[in-house]
């Protein structure tokens, strides 16, 4: 069987989250998924909702939370950086999971900014064992442009779409772009260099909706370099074909199954006799 709970929680109580309890199992890894930018913890198109609940199944505590000021969660008294209050709001979920299935280690999941979000977490906080980064950080390399533009320049058609772009641009205010920015590409390399010093594991799960900035997986070796990219505790996929926030059932069906067999493979679920009563809050 399986509960889920709707609770308050956190230093100063301002943390609203979701934790999916099965009940015959203690100790096993906790699953905590984080905000996809702005946008509630059900996740885009109800999307982590779904991917907790199919962990559920399978014997994972998971716990959908809002970080401060999003969703329904509110500010803490904190004076820190952005930064700052995610580690703190992710080391107070780790406690919540701790206290109520017994977890003792942890796997981050989050989508674009939830993935940074959960880089910028697992570089310092201790208990995380790994995390699935959906749509992480990626640079453009020398290889990017050389797959991206050159079949673009043997296009009559590409062409012809490149000067009416130009055109319009000439004519129209350019847009204004609300992408974050990411820290430099040595920084973050260094950081996964470290985290995979200390034993942590890391899913790599690119979408074909950022094709602007991802379009090969050997790309991941030339943004990083051979000692992160063929690390064993390193796996990068590429779903082809997918959008950015897997809208469609098909495409979310492929990408929880790809994350449910890399948990499964490195943190399996351990049963505890049924007969164990669970914590209460």
């Amino acid at each position: 069987m399986m509960s889920e709970r709707a609770l308050r929680f956190g230093r100063a109580q301002h943390l609203v989250g979701v934790a999916g309890l099965p009940s015959a199992t203690r100790g096993t890894v906790g699953v905590i998924v984080l905000n996809a930018g702005l946008i509630h913890r059900i996740g885009p198109f109800r999307l982590h909702v779904e991917l907790t609940r199919r962990l559920n199944a399978h014997g994972y505590p998971t716990l959908r939370l809002d970080l401060s000021t999003l969703g329904d969660s509110g500010a803490s008294a904190d004076a820190g950086s952005r930064e700052q209050q995610v580690r703190a709001d992710v080391a107070d979920a780790m406690a919540l999971l701790r206290h109520e299935a017994g977890c003792g280690r942890f796997v981050l999941v989050g989508l674009c900014r939830g993935a940074q979000n959960a880089h910028i977490a697992a570089c310092t906080e201790p208990g995380i064992a790994g995390a699935v980064f959906l749509d992480g950080y990626i640079y453009r390399t020398a290889g990017f442009r050389l797959r991206h533009y050159l079949p673009r320049l043997l296009s009559p058609a590409r062409w012809r779409g490149f000067l009416a772009r130009k055109l319009r641009q000439a004519i129209e205010p350019e847009e204004v772009s609300f992408g974050s920015d990411y820290p430099p590409r040595e920084q973050v390399r260094g950081e996964l260099a470290a985290m995979l010093a200390r034993g942590l594991r890391f899913y790599f799960l690119y979408s074909g909706g950022i094709d602007e900035q991802f379009n090969h997986p050997r790309q991941f070796r030339e943004c990083y370099g051979r000692s992160v990219a063929f690390h064993p505790s390193v796996r990068v996929d590429l779903l082809e074909g997918t959008d950015h926030t897997y809208s469609l059932l098909c495409d979310r069906q492929r990408m929880f199954d790809h994350i449910e067999g890399w948990l499964l493979e490195h943190f399996p679920v351990s049963t505890a006799p049924a007969a164990e009563p669970a914590l209460q809050a």
